[in-house]
């Protein structure tokens, strides 16, 4: 992997040495199960006489043929880029490659569906892989127009960036000749293939274009493809962004792919977005899912203006992208869609995420220095995504809704099929608002870090508040206090839940904000800063509103202010400012009048962890079991059929840790004990077998007997996690060697090995794991493409041992290699972070 880097310096001078004009790439899909044949024919300029290089990663590069001079394969090309000198003013470049399929979603995935031993092909290209298909300059700025011509088998559906045309047909074999696209990046080009199922529809532009769609999966989960729906939304969506953006959709067709071993939720190519195809429900899934699926399809959509018609100059403007379509989506879904309470959602996952990763060593501001390939590779991160858009979030509530889709639109059409930096938006951000910028960018986006705010309150004997302040503190290293629009809350009972009587909103700056409105008020129950969840900052809840969120959570009238104390008792509960075990006993007593599916599943989550690493350890067996008999209880008085039911039946499943615990999941799983409203389908199969394999009630033979009745990707993903789970040191090693001592497995059961490997009640399992994952962390950089190697690296690192020992041997690693690469020192520091703020939990919960 470290060779196949590529610096911003070096992208920078390439990008002033060459304008690419056109690629005109040949695909020949029938060459076998390894490699395919790959022809590029690139046409760009550049300076008389100037040197650079072309990037192409293949098996074997055949020919080379700059200007009509043959080039020797051995001498120009090191297997990552192919060396180019003596370059004219229009230059012509023809590469003849055999090209190699992979199972990593990196370049062009090949999968063979074990249903029906159909192949299918899907291209995965963000963030430098469109090398591995074809020879291309590999990085944003360098725009062009591409020309597919694909050969495939006659029966497949061959799909890219522009509509898809008659093939040209020859016995068996078709060949596919696209239109050139428009000027775009070579990240979002894209091609697709295989024998997949397609719905077509259509819907009309704001410029009266008809605009063709297209919903296509594999043919074995076409039963499952909800079409109309995903047709649907996309039609809402649609309409949202048109008419916000006012720019009409950019390309000429919008096809939707649900793909299998997808590594990410989505990728926005132009026209041609591919998907999980765990978006394609075969099973019963929460309704939190459901929602996430809609926000993808829309987030994607967003992207088609805001990254493919107009695209980042380099990767640390990556954030604008994300966090762009990461607000823009959720407005959408809030608006457009039934899902109203996106925001709510945003709130409990998004935010979340956000202010964990913003509290980690490793926390960078949101234009991040991105010095080269694998710096961009780890900032696909809770910054990128969750805090740009909660920031986004703010500047909108600052500049007004209208002004800012003004400018936004405005930035749309100055700049189209061209490349921008952050100073291009918010040019046409000011001149739209009228308001200076840069003060905020540079205490929004150029420092790093979550400040936490806090209010202190002082009354007379029968409540009047006296003196009502708001305290904003900053972690010593990012010191920075920023200004933030935020609302306050007073909520007091009325006939049994806590409604809200009295808001407030109000700009709060420096360590101590005033809020004189507030004095001669009487003292509510409970005292909510950020109400309406307007600024991005940790809140913290005075001791009586504490008392009374604890007493009283589930009363919360409104599922945002709930949210928002959901999220502030786990912030001090991860700060180690109040007990792990007070935190269990919020979920437990709270949880079950709890009506978001998000907020539901994330408290479920996070009771888990707080069980299992936050916990003090001479109490967590008793936890466990205690969480374990309470989500039983759960279970039981669940309304049929809810997703509250399907939740705590999962989650059970997951924490099971008794003989009660496996006779209640024995029987569901074989019939005997049959809850209303709940289907045992075959997804819930695997996770019932996954509670009595974790407290050894099942092992390898009933994992085979599953697997032999669900013998589809799915099933075999799921079988990888359930041999992980199993609860012996000699299975968690055979485990971690499966994926790390030999190679080839593919993305996606790495991921399960891995979530199987770290699933246990007792961690003393993974007791040589610990030395394990260390010894081999170089070996496993240094050989594998870096989505097997983060996976394996995030995946297999034994955080649920949670002890001083790892901890030392992780502190130790680093104290050794202080020099590694960032990229992978990042991922370890990260971890490392993750045990020490578990030890301080369980010290606090002593």
């Amino acid at each position: 992997m470290p060779g196949e880097n590529l610096t911003r310096a070096e992208a920078q001078e390439r990008a002033a040495l060459v304008e690419v004009d056109s690629y005109e790439i040949h695909l020949d899909l029938t060459t076998g199960d390894e490699v395919f044949r790959s022809t590029t024919t690139v046409r760009f300029r550049a300076r008389e006489g100037a040197s650079t290089f072309i990037d192409h990663i293949s098996r074997e590069v055949h020919s080379v043929v700059l200007n009509g001079t043959e080039l020797d394969p051995a001498l120009v090309n090191d297997g990552v880029r192919i060396q180019l000198d003596d370059l004219r003013d229009d230059n012509a470049l023809t590469i003849v490659s055999d090209a190699l399929y992979v199972n990593t979603g990196e370049g062009l995935h090949r999968f063979v569906d074990p249903v029906d031993g159909e192949v299918y092909l899907y291209s995965q290209f963000e963030v430098p892989d469109s090398r591995r298909v074809f020879a291309v300059f590999e990085q944003p700025d360098l725009k062009a127009t591409f020309r597919f011509t694909v050969v495939a088998p006659a029966r497949w559906q061959v799909v890219s960036n522009q509509p898809t045309p008659e093939p040209v047909v020859e016995g068996e074999t078709g060949t596919w000749s696209f239109e050139p696209t428009p000027r775009i990046s070579s990240y979002i080009t894209a091609l697709v293939a295989g024998p997949y199922t397609v719905t077509r529809s259509e819907l009309t532009s704001r410029d009266g274009r008809t605009i063709p769609l297209g919903i296509f999966c594999r043919a074995s989960l076409a039963e499952h493809m909800d079409a109309d729906y995903i047709f649907d939304t996309t039609r809402k969506g649609f309409a949202f962004f048109e008419e916000q953006f006012g720019v009409a959709y950019p390309f000429e067709k919008y096809d939707q792919l649900f793909v299998p071993e997808f590594n990410a939720g989505a990728m926005e190519n132009a026209g041609c977005v591919t998907f999980t195809e765990s978006y394609v429900f075969r099973a019963q899934v929460t309704d939190a899912i459901r929602e996430r699926r809609v926000v993808t399809v829309l987030h994607e959509l967003a992207h088609m203006w805001f990254g493919d018609l107009v695209t980042m100059r380099w990767w640390n403007d990556l954030w604008l992208n994300e966090s762009f379509a990461e607000w823009a989506s959720t407005l959408a879904t809030a608006e457009a869609t039934e899902w109203t309470g996106a925001w709510t959602t945003f709130q409990a996952m998004e935010k979340t995420w956000a202010y964990r990763q913003d509290q980690l060593p490793s926390t960078h501001p949101i234009v991040a220095e991105i010095r080269d390939l694998e710096d961009v590779q780890v900032n696909f991160d809770g910054i990128t995504y969750a805090k740009g858009g909660s920031v986004l979030k703010q500047l909108v509530a600052w500049v007004g809704l209208e002004s800012f889709m003004e400018g936004v639109g405005a930035y749309f059409r100055k700049h189209a099929w061209g490349n921008t930096e952050l100073a291009d938006l918010l040019a046409e951000l000011e001149a739209a608002s009228g308001r200076d910028l840069g003060e905020w960018s540079k205490l929004w986006l150029e420092t790093a870090g979550v400040n936490t705010l806090r209010p202190t309150i002082e009354t007379t004997q029968d409540g009047i508040i006296t003196a009502f302040t708001i305290e904003q503190t900053a972690p010593a290293e990012w010191p920075t206090l920023r200004p933030h629009r935020l609302a306050i809350g007073f909520y007091d009972e009325v006939k049994g839940k806590l409604v809200r009587r009295e808001r407030i909103e109000l700009d709060v700056a420096g360590a101590v904000t005033n809020v004189p409105q507030l004095v001669g008020h009487l003292r509510p129950a409970l005292i909510l800063l950020n109400d309406d969840d307007l600024a991005y900052a940790k809140i913290r809840l005075d001791e009586q509103s504490m008392a009374t969120a604890l007493a009283s959570l589930r009363d919360i009238d409104d599922p945002l202010a709930r949210a928002l104390v959901w999220g502030a008792a786990w912030d001090a509960t991860r700060d180690g400012e109040t007990p792990a075990s007070d935190y269990v006993d919020l979920v437990l007593a709270n949880i079950g009048a709890e009506t978001e599916s998000t907020t539901i599943r994330l408290a479920l989550a996070q009771l888990a962890q707080a069980a299992r690493t936050y916990v003090h350890p001479a109490r967590r067996a008793a936890t466990i079991e205690r969480i374990g008999d309470a989500l039983w209880s759960l279970v039981v008085d669940a309304e049929p059929g809810s997703d509250a039911q399907f939740q705590f039946v999962g989650a059970f499943a997951g924490l099971a840790s008794t003989e009660r615990h496996v006779d209640a999941l024995r029987g569901l799983l074989d019939g005997s004990r049959a809850l209303d409203g709940l289907e045992v389908d075959a997804d819930l199969r695997w996770q019932l077998l996954d509670g009595l394999v974790l407290n050894g009630a099942a092992g390898e033979a009933e994992i085979a007997a599953e697997l032999a009745s669900d013998d589809t990707a799915t099933g075999r993903q799921f079988a990888a996690r359930a041999r992980a789970t199993i609860p012996t040191a000699e299975a968690k090693e055979a485990a971690f060697a499966s994926v790390v001592d030999q190679a080839g497995a593919s993305n996606m059961i790495v991921r399960y090995t891995g979530l199987g490997l770290v699933h246990v009640n007792d961690a003393s399992s993974l007791d040589a794991i610990v030395d394990r994952y260390h010894e081999a962390i170089h070996g496993i950089w240094d050989t594998r493409t870096y989505q097997v190697a983060e996976g394996l690296l995030v995946g297999l690192y034994p955080a649920v041992v949670a002890d001083e020992r790892l901890a030392r041997t992780t502190r130790e690693w680093l104290e050794r290699n202080e020099s590694t690469a960032p990229a992978l020192r990042r991922i370890v520091v990260e971890h490392l972070a993750g045990v020490e703020r578990a030890l301080e939990a369980q010290e606090r919960d002593a």
